[in-house]
């Protein structure tokens, strides 16, 4: 459900694009993300810190977008965030020496300390391609390629990239499994 949420905003935004414009669009996108808080927040009670820096993003460019009625705006949006996750994940993995994804999710998953690093790698490279991609088909591309790009493409590249992860974390879950079933035997 809270993954259906967070991409109604976005078809939203794909179709009203389809049928009147950027301008529109855009003001469709900020409209609908503000009401998608607002619904996640009395369905669960709180809001991410992800979530609020994406609408912080989503607001302010897409209010640009909106007032000067040009995209441009929206596309560099997405090269941002892309850079800024991808700078954040690769500066924890480097400089700090403690992947950050594993501080998100180390409370629901134990994995072995390489494998958190593969993980944290694995999606910095990923964040990093979706901002070349988008850069590419933004400057490269009809805006109408890059409308379904951002919407569809994105999207799509997420969900192989989150299936190939729970592919990689697999093993260690099964063992994980097997050694909480053995504690419980005692």
């Amino acid at each position: 459900m809270k993954q259906l949420l967070e991409f109604i905003p976005l078809i939203l935004f794909f179709i009203v694009y389809k049928v009147w414009g950027t301008q529109e669009a855009a003001i469709t996108l900020v409209v609908a993300t503000v009401i998608q808080l607002m619904v996640l927040k009395v369905l669960y009670g709180k809001i991410e810190k992800m979530q609020l820096f994406v609408a912080g993003f989503v607001v302010v460019f897409g209010g640009l977008t909106a007032y000067f009625n040009d995209d441009a705006f929206l596309k560099w949006k997405v090269t941002i965030i892309n850079a800024l996750f991808a700078l954040v994940l690769l500066i924890s993995q480097f400089v700090l020496k403690n992947p950050i994804i594993k501080h998100l999710l180390g409370k629901e998953i134990q994995l072995p300390n390489h494998v958190w690093a593969k993980l944290n790698l694995g999606w910095a490279m990923f964040f990093i391609l979706c901002m070349l991609l988008n850069l590419y088909i933004s400057h490269y591309m009809s805006n109408d390629a890059w409308y379904t790009f951002k919407v569809f493409g994105l999207t799509g590249l997420s969900l192989v990239a989150t299936i190939v992860t729970g592919v990689m974390i697999y093993p260690y879950l099964q063992e994980n499994a097997k050694a909480q079933e053995k504690y419980n035997e005692k």
